[in-house]
């Protein structure tokens, strides 16, 4: 990547246009998160929320895509996340069902109306999602004595679920415009945005505790006293060394892959002749990028928020309570309540099942974008050959090897990555008796890293191509 080449591009005003079009998309997308739900007293939901994000790992992960949306109980509570869930449904009918897998591989066209299908099953999602939240929310501020005047009519109800879907609906249509400009996946973009966008809370935090010297303050060597907090220093600093080094690892494994080349053979045609060249496919290590993550998170998550809708209905009711136990990430703040006596063998089922679901979806997805009958057929059709490999169904097999293997380790590093925070909260229950609480920055760290690699990667691409005809210049001269 050479960053000359992305500021000289952006004299170019079809590059800067696309850049300011992405930028002002987002700048609206951060102004939704400001608006609140109407519902009641917007304060008093915000009461309910905050102990919502304690009991539930889905309301933090969508309060992580949301931009913060849901703790500020606003009209992009429900986020993207309906969007995932579609994405998640079609794919799976895609392997299914044989007609979807047939017009899935029919070109652009097949793939454009799969994405149709997608954004349409997102609206109902939207609606049964904003219930939902809405109803746990009333119920946990009826509980909770906090909202014992508010009683919501239907036109209150109405209004805030439509409020709710509209705002979830115009996210992934945003997502859609920043597609459509070339640079980045949108939805990866909105996420990636949402998850900085909490960076100032999280670092005023650090701050305020960084300078507070109450305690006594730092002692270098004896002869200098910085006026920072000793104790919260150093695990500042641990903490920055660690997230330096697997930032590294992740750039590594995001950016590693197998090179294969491909021959094309010589052609005659009147007098010309054609091909005789050799050219490269290259198939990346993690060719699913963060998708999987994104998938078995909201793929896991789920059923503990049915266990907190059915126990809003019976809060006695045992299995609303196992599905919550069991489908709910180890936290700091719910650790105490739900393992009394420290680590048990149902700690360890929610990591597995993470572990579990990552693998496999890494495996699912990576099938769903490289299609290795498709690039054999296409390899068949432009006289192309990998050496030693017949073209066509031998092509075809011998792609499909390779990328299971790259898939094994590619899904098993993923897989790995994704552990990360929960070994740590792992050391920390040994140390402390209580986790960090991680799972939920783990993912985001794993997010914001690809999807910062792959717009980079997508913007270098697109500033090369504007900047071409003036290299070819330079070279004249």
């Amino acid at each position: 990547m050479q960053l000359a080449t992305i500021f000289k591009s952006l004299k170019n005003k079809n590059m800067l246009k696309r850049v300011l079009i992405i930028l002002g998309i987002l700048v609206a997308y951060r102004l939704l998160a400001q608006i609140p739900v109407p519902m009641g007293d917007a304060a008093t939901f915000k009461e309910a929320v905050s102990n919502l994000l304690e009991k539930s790992d889905f309301s933090n992960f969508l309060n992580l895509i949301s931009g913060g949306g849901l703790a500020s109980f606003s009209i992009i509570l429900v986020g993207l996340s309906p969007y995932i869930t579609g994405s998640i449904v079609i794919q799976l009918l895609t392997k299914a069902v044989p007609k979807l897998e047939e017009l899935s591989n029919d070109g652009e066209a097949g793939r454009r109306k799969i994405s149709q299908w997608t954004r349409m099953l997102a609206a109902p999602l939207a609606i049964i999602q904003s219930i939902a939240y809405i109803f746990i929310l009333y119920q946990s501020t009826v509980s909770a004595n906090i909202a014992s005047e508010f009683v919501p009519t239907f036109g209150d109800w109405a209004l805030s679920v439509t409020a709710m879907t509209t705002g979830s609906l115009i996210l992934m249509w945003m997502g859609e415009l920043i597609t459509e400009q070339g640079i980045g996946n949108g939805i990866s973009t909105l996420i990636f945005a949402s998850i900085i966008s909490q960076l100032p809370t999280t670092m005023a935090s650090l701050g305020a505790a960084l300078f507070d010297i109450s305690q006594g303050s730092l002692s270098l060597f004896g002869w200098l006293n910085l006026p920072v907090n000793p104790s919260v220093f150093w695990i500042i600093f641990g903490f920055a060394v660690a997230m330096l080094v697997v930032i590294y690892f992740l750039v590594k494994i995001n950016e590693a892959q197998r090179i294969i080349t491909v021959n094309y053979a010589k052609r005659v045609h009147g007098n010309s002749s054609y091909g005789g060249i050799k050219s490269i496919l290259p198939i990346k290590l993690i060719a699913a990028g963060v998708v999987p993550v994104i998938f078995a998170t909201a793929f896991l998550s789920l059923p503990a928020l049915v266990g907190q809708v059915i126990a809003s209905f019976d809060p006695g009711n045992e299995f609303a309570a196992t599905l919550t136990a069991i489908f709910s990430a180890p936290s700091a703040s719910n650790f105490a309540t739900m393992y009394p006596n420290g680590i048990t063998p149902e700690w360890f089922i929610y990591p597995a099942l993470y572990f579990v679901l990552v693998f496999a979806f890494t495996y699912f997805y990576t099938s769903i974008i490289f299609n290795t009958k498709e690039i054999a057929s296409n390899l068949q059709k432009q006289g192309g050959f990998i050496e030693g490999v017949r073209p066509g169904n031998k092509t075809a097999e011998y792609l499909s090897k390779v990328v299971n293997r790259l898939d094994f380790f590619g899904a098993l590093a993923l897989g790995v990555i994704a552990m990360l925070p929960f070994a740590t909260d792992y050391v920390f229950i040994i140390v402390t008796g209580a986790p960090l609480g991680l799972s939920i920055s783990g993912t985001g760290l794993l997010i914001v890293v690809t999807v910062a690699l792959e717009n980079l990667r997508s913007v270098d691409s697109r500033a090369l191509m504007i900047t071409y005809d003036d290299f070819g210049d330079e070279l004249k001269k």
